[in-house]
Formats: C-alpha cells, sequence, structure tokens
C-alpha cells in the first residue's frame, strides 16, 4: 500500500501535518496540493483543533513542486491552470490560512513552493542546517504562490530583491538574522521545539488566541490608527467572554484555567 503524500496526526489540540515524500525531499505534486488543502478544511471545522504544526519527512522541509510532474503538465499550462483543480493556492497558504496558528518545523530544504509555503505559517522554527529560498528564476518560473508578494513583507526589501532575482537560498542562520524564524535549534530539534511552543498556546484561552491571530494576520499593511479600529471588535468580544472571567480567577486561585471558547 502507498504511503500518503501528507500525513495528519492529531495529538489533543495539535494537529501536525507532515510532508511525506522524503525521496524526493517532500517536493509537492497535485496530489500533495489536493491532500494540504483538504487538512485546512478539517481544521478549519474542527474547534477541537488548536494549533497545527507544519513539518516535513527525511530531515526536510520542502523543496518546491516536483518538476517532474511540473514538466508533464506543462502541455496544460503548468500550475496556473491547474490551480482550481489541484487546490495550489490554498495548499500553499497564498489564498487563505486556517484559524488556527501555523508552526513551521524546518530541517533541510525550505525552497521554492516550500519556501512559499513557510511564509503563510506564523511561527517558524529552523534547524541549524536548513536553507531558504526561492530559485524559480533560475528555472525560468515565476513565484506565483505569494513568494514575490510576501517574502519583502517579511526581510528587508533589499534582501527580498536579492533572493527573489539571483534565486539563491540562504542558511538558517541567515534566514533568522532576516526575521524568517522565531527559533533556531540544533539539527533534528526543530520538530520538538515546535511541539513545545504548540503545547503552549494550546494552553493559552482559545478565543483570546484567535483573536490575537486575526489581528496579527489582518493589520500589518494598516496603519496604528486603522489597525486600532480593526482590532476593536476582536477585543472586546474576547474581554466579554466567560474565558476572560475564568482566566483571572484561576490565577487568584492558583489553579489551571479551564477555559470553555465562550
Amino acid at each position: 500500500m502507498a504511503m500518503s503524500e501528507v500525513l495528519v496526526e492529531q495529538d489533543g489540540a495539535v494537529l501536525t501535518v507532515t510532508l511525506n515524500r522524503p525521496h524526493r525531499r517532500n517536493a509537492l505534486t497535485y496530489t500533495s496540493f489536493r491532500l494540504l488543502a483538504d487538512t485546512w478544511d478539517r481544521a478549519d471545522q474542527d474547534p477541537d483543533i488548536r494549533v497545527i504544526i507544519v513539518t516535513g519527512a527525511g530531515g526536510s522541509f520542502c523543496s518546491g513542486m516536483d518538476l517532474r510532474a511540473l514538466s508533464d503538465r506543462q502541455s496544460e499550462g503548468g500550475i496556473a491552470a491547474s490551480a482550481e483543480d489541484s487546490r495550489v493556492y490554498d495548499a500553499l497558504l497564498r489564498d487563505r490560512r486556517p484559524r488556527q496558528p501555523l508552526i513551521a518545523a524546518v530541517e533541510g530544504s525550505a525552497v521554492a513552493g516550500g519556501a512559499e509555503l513557510l511564509l503563510g505559517t506564523d511561527i517558524r522554527v529552523a534547524a541549524e542546517n536548513a536553507r531558504f529560498g526561492l530559485p524559480e528564476v533560475s528555472w525560468g518560473l515565476y513565484p506565483e504562490g505569494g513568494g514575490a508578494v510576501r517574502l519583502p513583507r517579511q526581510m528587508p526589501v533589499a534582501l527580498a530583491a536579492d533572493l527573489l532575482l539571483t534565486g539563491r537560498t540562504i542558511t538558517a542562520v541567515e534566514a533568522r538574522e532576516a526575521g524568517l524564524f522565531s527559533q533556531l535549534v540544533p539539527a533534528g530539534q526543530s520538530l520538538a521545539k515546535a511541539r513545545e511552543l504548540a503545547a503552549a498556546i494550546a494552553a493559552n484561552g482559545p478565543l483570546a488566541v484567535e483573536a490575537v491571530l486575526r489581528t496579527l494576520r489582518e493589520t500589518l499593511t494598516l496603519s496604528e490608527q486603522d489597525a486600532y479600529a480593526h482590532d476593536r471588535p476582536y477585543a472586546t468580544a474576547v474581554n466579554h467572554s466567560q474565558d476572560a472571567r475564568e482566566g483571572p480567577a484561576a490565577f487568584v486561585a492558583r489553579r489551571t484555567p479551564v477555559f470553555h471558547r465562550h
């Protein structure tokens, strides 16, 4: 029986999504795209899932689109022509993201479509052996999974231009210095650190976490005053919830809070 290209495992409130083509450094096929998009749908519909970890099997995160599969589809127009049926953009977190925080656990390569998937996550843990890049131009391709738009919004513009236009890759240390990764760990330890972070997030008030995450994602391009106006309904809803009463009460009583999402 063939192994699934995307493995999905739920442990309590944490969903771990593992790209599973290690023989191809987890290069993505149209099957992979469909499975990823279906997983984001599942997460959106399950209130018990509080955090999502995205990682890769076999010591690599993702080497991008499988160029062999892309070559086979060139007569049909490549990725763009297949976006609707394969849900490429949904899979790469370009046009939608699930409501939960997304944590990337990165070993080895995070390049091309793998880098674009990474740019759609919220918290990123990199192993010291990781490399990041968007080499599409060196293949005569355009990084249409969001890379050309998102990269200069998440690192200095001159460095983003350097990477996008030369197609070169950088080390995890360089990427962390540029702000792309929040944590740097020894090789083999990225998933363990991601699980630690996920457990900390899952222990917090779910309404508060979701509201803060929405503000983070939705206000980055707004002025401060517009951002305050945008986040006011979120703050009001959270701070008038039962969870907002439970948290301080548990703190005073020196017990673990029991949140109920209302």
